[in-house]
């Protein structure tokens, strides 16, 4: 007998893949797989913009020392850079001289500042660096009011404005950001060495890249450029007025560095010419690619504050990190010759050194008041320490 057979049905393997895969896919069709892979794309763009927001902003100067008690100095914080450099040296305990063109706007920083830190050592002090009787009459002030200054910070500037004269008849740029500082820390300089170890703080900026001391056209007289041409100019003078600097002070415990903040979102750009859609454009662009005053004010910081930079002298600084200089940054022929210059500029008696003045005393027969070390290269290439004197003024 033979057995019935069962039909049987099979399903095809095709089948069974296709299903599979539908089941493994079901999530991820139609919008939902466009959604997800968008939201993909977000975060990964999301995340390299906040790295590279990271990379712009730069470090943060985050050591906690206190600098209470300390006599500050703080030139153009009424806002920007300057202002928050205030701010933080406010809340680490300093006593800081505010020294600003417009005491109105000073007065409201200063107070804005107290109402944050509850540092009550904060002064508003009228400074016209555009001014050499402006900063004579500051220094003047201070020194009946102070007998020592542990930090001066030249943070003013003008940057790319049409071309206008100081009221001593100076290019604005140069006068403003090189001969106004170099007036102020040359009538500082023996509350700083009073003060020993003390520090000078020079802001200045990469844009010294474009620029070259123009000898036979210093206040660019025939010819002139606001940005490549007087700007970057005033930007290496900062540089080498550092430098030279630097090695008049060797030995007596007053250091001197310059830095670059970075590009800074302030008002430091209000010169700026261009059509209107430019400017917006620029001001929407700043918002992301521009560091924020906090952020530009930190290498200043660092110079300021870090106890392992007391010995530190002459150097340039960007991003909290020393860097080096290109060659006409490094040019002490030049350095020498805007030294010699500047000081005829704004009325300084020269500083003399050597065997010619032994006796302590300057070309015009009078004792000088204070005295600095600098550093001479001997004939045989070793560096020696010789006295310079510069007499009062």
């Amino acid at each position: 007998m033979s057995e019935a057979a069962t039909p049987t049905t099979t399903r095809p393997a095709y089948d069974d893949a296709t299903a599979e895969a539908a089941e493994k896919a079901l999530c991820f069709r139609g919008i939902w797989a466009w959604l997800v892979l968008l939201l993909l794309i977000f975060l990964c763009i999301a995340f390299v913009m906040w790295l590279l927001r990271k990379c712009i902003q730069g470090p943060v100067y985050r050591k906690a020392n206190r600098i209470d008690g300390k006599v500050v100095i703080v030139t153009g914080c009424n806002t920007g850079i300057g202002k928050e450099t205030v701010l933080e040296l406010a809340r680490r305990g300093a006593k800081i001289y505010m020294a600003c063109r417009d005491p109105a706007r000073c007065e409201a920083a200063r107070i804005e500042i107290i109402d944050r830190t509850q540092n009550q050592q904060l002064f508003n002090r009228s400074l016209d660096l555009g001014s050499l009787e402006s900063v004579r009459n500051f220094v003047a002030r201070f020194k009946t009011e102070e007998t020592r200054l542990d930090l001066l910070i030249n943070n003013a500037g003008v940057m790319a404005c049409p071309r206008t004269l100081t009221a001593d008849g100076y290019e604005q740029q140069l006068g403003v950001n090189h001969l106004g500082h170099f007036l102020l820390t040359n009538l500082l300089l023996d509350r700083l060495k009073q003060a020993a170890p003390s520090r000078i703080v020079v802001v200045s900026s990469a844009a010294y890249l474009f620029g070259r001391i123009n000898r036979e056209d210093l206040m660019s007289e025939r010819k002139y450029s606001k940005f490549f041409g007087a700007y970057s100019q005033s930007k290496l003078a900062n540089i080498l007025f550092t430098r030279k600097l630097s090695m008049l002070l060797s030995g007596t415990g007053v250091t001197v560095n310059c830095c670059h903040p970075g590009v800074v979102r302030t008002e430091l750009n209000r010169h700026f010419a261009g059509p209107n859609w430019t400017k917006n454009a620029l001001k929407v662009l700043s918002l992301y690619f521009f560091k924020t005053p906090r952020a530009g004010a930190q290498t200043s910081l660092r110079l300021a504050l870090d106890p392992g930079l007391e010995c530190s002298s002459g150097n340039y600084y960007s991003d909290c990190m020393r860097f080096p200089l290109v060659p006409w940054g490094r040019d002490m022929d030049t350095a020498d010759w805007l030294w010699r210059e500047s000081e005829k500029l704004v009325g300084l008696p020269p500083i003399q050194s050597g065997p010619n003045n032994e006796s302590g005393q300057n070309g015009n027969g009078t004792r000088p008041a204070t005295t600095t070390a600098a550093a001479t290269t001997a004939a045989d290439g070793s560096v020696e320490t010789v006295v310079v004197d510069r007499p009062s003024s």
